[in-house]
């Protein structure tokens, strides 16, 4: 085991903070609808089932966030073609703005940051990258508690 974890622990601090630089451009949502916004974008399209499953809340709850995500015009919501008891839900164009004007704001702060590294240390960063996500997937696997509380962190990640 890794026997000084201050290093990781600071790294986490650099890391959140360009998470709350970069959803200054999320239009005043709710940590919530981010999550939404998030899991709708990488499983679209997403029905209401499965977006309540990835928020860890009821139907109800997915709903209504849906519900709001809609008025914002942000998610496009529509009757699923195989089964129209079922709604699925999509990114609308200012939905996919929005998440990408996030993802770039990270991106660029991180960005900044790791361009002042050198070659070597860029790399090294990179594959123990690899390997702390591929860890962190393992426990995931494993039953193991990465959880935001709700149990659904890296659900909320992914």
């Amino acid at each position: 085991m890794l026997v000084d974890l201050d290093p990781l622990l600071d790294a986490t601090k650099v890391i959140a903070a360009a998470i709350v630089l970069s959803l200054d451009s999320a239009d005043q949502l709710t940590l919530p609808q981010l999550r939404a916004l998030s899991i709708i974008q990488r499983h679209e399209p997403l029905n209401l089932s499965a977006l309540a499953e990835g928020l860890g809340v009821n139907p109800s709850n997915a709903s209504r966030a849906s519900d709001q995500l809609v008025e914002r015009g942000l998610v496009h919501r529509t009757d699923d073609p195989e089964d129209r008891r079922n709604v699925l839900l999509k990114l609308s164009p200012a939905g996919r703005r929005l998440t990408d004007a996030v993802m770039t704001r990270r991106r660029t702060f991180l960005s900044g940051i790791v361009s002042r590294m050198s070659r070597s240390e860029q790399e090294a960063l990179h594959l123990a990258m690899l390997a702390f996500t591929t860890a962190a997937d393992e426990l995931g696997d494993e039953g193991a508690s990465l959880s935001d509380g709700d149990g659904h962190l890296l659900r909320w990640l992914g």
